[in-house]
């Protein structure tokens, strides 16, 4: 009767859904069995499974001694019942349940991420890492959120430097076309500039030629008369020489005129080629620096609407041996030496024509070819292309340089060298305490003293000879700009006592011969 009367669930527990086992009652009236309730409380908090109401702190579990004498009273065959199958919830929720278990699923299984009731937890994730399901979510929205603020700051970051870029864009837009038309005002400008003058040398090309033709003109003429004159006189004497009658023979010989005397040396016209292409040069080379200028200034300057352009500085100092500008004019490296046919006679020359010695006294007699200056010109020349070459100095009091050909070999003026004082050179004096850079006779003072050791860069292709400074670090000290009709050979001066030493490099191109140059120019 009392087997009838009692149903499973009353006897199973919510959590193991079995018989109870050794079950314990908790402060709230609900039974748990006692392992179960403990297995619960180790991942969660000290809470009732059905109610929630907390368990109190120093309480102890007690044993359910009427449970436990009820289920001792069972008949056997309710005993040997199965456990009961989880009927399903017919209450009216929107919690879900567990599939397995039929429970509501109140823990989150950390391990498996997955949603489990408390049977669950038992059976399946006793060793798992668990949560309440709450709990859970509230930690995953926390993170959710934290998520969502970091994408919302990217999404303003991101709209920031998009706004930036638009920015940008208008105004490198706004910049190009401003350069554009300033650079193109420069171009119209020099272009006109460019035709008047070369309407200006055409015609004085014009005039020297016609001045030059009208004195080949009146030399021809005087030639002309004279030649006319010694014939005319060749025919008196032989026309006398036949005559046989002595007394006109005497008588013709006293009307003779005097042979007429010589014309002397040939007037030769006032034309010099290299004169005229030395204006010419003159005129271009100003527009060339013009143009070939490295820093074009602000357009900002020139036009309020154009937008901020930052101008490009000097190349920052950087250790030569690393020194990207410096590895880059290692690309056209040359490896020079001193031309002994060219060295003053107190210029000792050594280590297979890289070095050249001022001494104090004469190393032999001059040579027909060499400098009365205390200088040396180099073997190899250049006509096309890009070059660059080292050199190390002892001391200061030193002037490199290039040249044309022409460059005289005899002293002219007080000057102690001659390397940029004609339109046929350009050099930079080094002295104790400044620098000059030289070219037809004109002076720059440049700032600063440079290091001993030096390079010079030569771009016949466009016009510029650099000079820089490599020690402490790499820095450009001058650039001449010109227009090289000829071919430029390196030349130097050099003080008592100081030595110059042309640096080698081993995997360095050998510079093209004269022939070869002219050759590829042409």
């Amino acid at each position: 009767m009392a087997a009838q009367l009692l149903e499973e669930d009353q006897v199973t527990c919510s959590v193991c859904l079995s018989r109870y086992r050794d079950p314990v009652t908790l402060p709230c009236g609900h039974s748990f069995c006692g392992n179960c309730i403990q297995d619960s409380w180790r991942c969660c908090e000290k809470t009732c499974p059905e109610c929630r109401q907390p368990f109190p702190e120093g309480a102890k579990l007690c044993r359910n001694v009427t449970l436990s004498t009820l289920l001792q009273a069972l008949p056997s065959v309710l005993q040997a019942l199965p456990a009961a199958i989880p009927r399903p919830d017919t209450a009216t929720g929107h919690s879900a349940r567990c599939p397995r278990h039929g429970r509501p699923l109140e823990f989150f299984c950390r391990t498996e991420g997955l949603c489990v009731c408390s049977a669950c937890t038992v059976h399946d994730c006793s060793h798992h890492e668990r949560a309440l399901l709450d709990v859970e979510r509230r930690v995953r929205e926390d993170q959710l959120r934290a998520r969502l603020l970091a994408t919302r700051q990217q999404v303003t970051q991101a709209e920031t430097q998009l706004q930036e870029l638009q920015l940008q864009s208008s105004r490198i837009e706004s910049s190009a076309c401003t350069l554009a038309s300033v650079v193109s005002r420069r171009f119209s400008s020099l272009l006109q500039v460019l035709e008047k003058q070369q309407a200006s040398t055409l015609g004085d090309i014009e005039v020297a030629k016609k001045q030059a033709l009208d004195q080949v003109v009146n030399e021809k003429q005087r030639l002309t008369d004279h030649l006319k004159a010694l014939s005319q006189y060749d025919h008196s004497v032989q026309d006398l020489l036949g005559q046989g009658d002595d007394y006109i023979f005497f008588q013709e010989l006293q009307q003779l005129p005097e042979p007429t005397e010589s014309l002397g040396p040939l007037t030769s016209p006032q034309w010099d080629e290299d004169q005229q292409l030395n204006s010419v040069n003159q005129l271009l080379s100003p527009l060339c620096e013009l143009l070939l200028r490295e820093n074009l200034p602000k357009v900002a300057a020139e036009s309020a609407d154009a937008g901020p352009m930052e101008a490009l500085g000097p190349l920052s100092p950087v250790p030569s041996t690393v020194c990207p500008l410096r590895k880059k004019l290692w690309q056209n490296y040359r490896n020079l030496t001193f031309d002994p046919e060219t060295a003053n006679q107190y210029l000792h020359l050594s280590h297979k024509d890289q070095q050249v010695t001022h001494h104090f006294q004469a190393q032999g007699p001059a040579r027909s070819g060499s400098f009365e200056l205390w200088q040396v010109q180099c073997t190899q020349s250049f006509q096309t292309g890009q070059h660059y070459w080292e050199v190390r100095a002892s001391d200061h009091s030193v002037t490199l340089g290039v040249t044309y050909p022409k460059l005289s070999r005899q002293k002219l003026g007080a000057h102690t060298d001659n390397i940029g004082r004609g339109p046929y050179s350009w050099g930079l004096c080094i002295q104790e305490d400044s620098i000059q850079a030289w070219h037809n006779g004109n002076s720059q003072r440049l700032p600063g003293v440079p290091g001993r050791l030096l390079g010079i860069d030569l771009n016949l292709t466009s016009g510029r000879l650099t000079f820089y400074s490599l020690e402490p670090h790499t820095q450009k000290l001058h650039t001449f700009y010109a227009v090289f009709s000829q071919p430029v050979y390196p030349v130097f001066w050099l003080l008592e006592g100081r030595t110059l030493t042309l640096c080698h490099q081993p995997e360095a191109k050998l510079p093209p011969r004269p022939q070869e140059d002219v050759t590829a120019s042409s």
